[in-house]
């Protein structure tokens, strides 16, 4: 016989359809009810709109987070030791995703350099957002699945970690996720900031520096609405008594001069070998600073140990200790075709959205989690807004292993690269604010 349950799975949908607050009770057993199947996909789907439409409380948002972390498991860092036998801080970055963000593969290694432990939980690119995983995959050998007991040890012999979250963090938001996704609830704030805050705390991080795009290539394109989400997320890290700051940043451009998996580690080897585009650069050192500052370390110059090999010297040893070869070639396109100026002038935009949706068709992303991905496929840009360029000039290269997908590539970027015939346009500021 079955235990009669605590609450019924409508009266909770009618309490929110209604505009009321749900007790903690009522949270804490909605969001267990449904890891266990008791609540079904359409009810939950059913709660989640209502959510999306009527909001939630400050208390609301804090406890779905903590029922969410309360169905899985939690890791804890805090046996990690320095050589002196002191306590090892340990921080983590965040991104909500956009178009040529590599940013993680040359920041884990460089915070890394000042001892500070970087346990990286990352995840695979879903559309035209690229995912850490299938770039740092592109490298020969190189795999995500750790286990726990592998990733305690890399953290603390090489001091970085870029790895696959296990499925036993936050199971509850594995499966609403998906649901989500499919029910036209993914822009709901109170569930965004809950999905990627209980994972986050589950993952047993001191500090956090969250990442929040702005702009047509990000999740969010409203400013508004990003800052709504960091000040959310940022009080939930603080609730959880994880140190929490958030830059907001912008994503109406893409970072850096390439979109795609290979080709994006390419870019982040350059910055690691103290070169590289000088935005990806300036938000490596940016957000480095932010989590230097976070575990208590004060006296850093992040942009120094990029130029001196000592990130490069992490970068090797983190790359290798999970089965990659660091000196190994990068797999490259078998096919590409080049996108012409039509006009002499200033470049005074590039719509990140538009580039970012032509690697992901030219093979770069994938439609559903289950689809495989390109490692050489994607967008290689040879010029950024305030560039002055000629007609006929190159403006972006585009790469693939199947021509047939050029097409519909090219037909993307109609309208993504706006030139001016005088003038200039300002500079667009990277890091727009920070929240704390």
């Amino acid at each position: 016989m079955t235990a009669a349950e605590s609450f019924d799975a409508v009266d909770v949908i009618r309490a929110k359809r209604d505009r009321r607050d749900l007790s903690d009770a009522q949270i804490d057993w909605v969001v267990d009810a449904y890891t266990r199947g008791v609540v079904a996909d359409e009810q939950m789907a059913a709660l989640a709109m209502a959510i999306l439409l009527n909001g939630m409380t400050h208390r609301e948002t804090a406890r779905w987070t903590s029922a969410m972390i309360a169905s899985g498991e939690r890791l804890d860092f805090s046996g990690l030791r320095r050589s002196d036998g002191r306590g090892l801080p340990t921080a983590d970055k965040h991104s909500t995703g956009g178009v040529g963000d590599k940013i993680t593969l040359p920041l884990a290694p460089l915070v890394a350099v000042y001892g500070v432990a970087v346990p990286q939980l990352s995840g695979r690119g879903l559309g035209h957002t690229g995912g850490t995983l299938d770039k740092l995959e592109s490298i020969p050998g190189w795999r995500a699945s750790l286990t726990n007991e592998e990733m305690m040890a890399q953290l603390g012999d090489v001091g970085a970690v870029i790895c696959a979250a296990g499925s036993g963090l936050a199971p509850a938001d594995k499966k609403l996720y998906a649901l989500r996704d499919v029910t036209g609830t993914v822009e709901a704030i109170p569930l965004i900031a809950s999905s990627i805050m209980s994972k986050k705390i589950a993952e047993g991080t001191g500090s956090l520096v969250l990442d929040v795009k702005v702009g047509s290539g990000a999740f969010m394109k409203d400013a508004a609405q990003a800052r709504e989400l960091a000040e959310t997320m940022v009080a939930l890290g603080k609730d959880a008594g994880v140190n929490t700051v958030a830059l907001l940043t912008n994503m109406a451009t893409p970072l850096g001069l390439t979109a795609g998996n290979a080709i994006e580690v390419e870019e982040s080897v350059e910055v690691l070998a103290g070169g590289g585009p000088e935005d990806v650069v300036e938000l490596t050192v940016r957000l480095a600073e932010e989590m230097l500052e976070c575990a208590g370390v004060h006296d850093a110059d992040p942009r120094q140990a990029l130029r001196d090999g000592r990130a490069m010297d992490v970068w090797r040893r983190m790359i290798a200790a999970q089965g990659g070869d660091p000196d190994a070639a990068l797999p490259v396109a078998k096919e590409s075709e080049t996108v012409y100026a039509p006009a002499d002038g200033v470049l005074v935009e590039l719509d990140a959205l538009k580039v970012g949706v032509a690697a992901w068709r030219l093979g770069a992303g994938r439609a559903r989690k289950e689809d495989p991905v390109q490692a050489a496929a994607g967008v290689r840009l040879h010029a950024k807004p305030g560039a002055l360029v000629r007609a006929g000039e190159p403006l972006m290269t585009l790469l693939t292993d199947t021509p047939e997908r050029f097409e519909r590539a090219k037909e993307t970027l109609e309208g993504a690269a706006v030139i001016a015939p005088a003038g200039s346009r300002p500079a667009q500021q990277l890091v727009i604010d920070r929240i704390a």
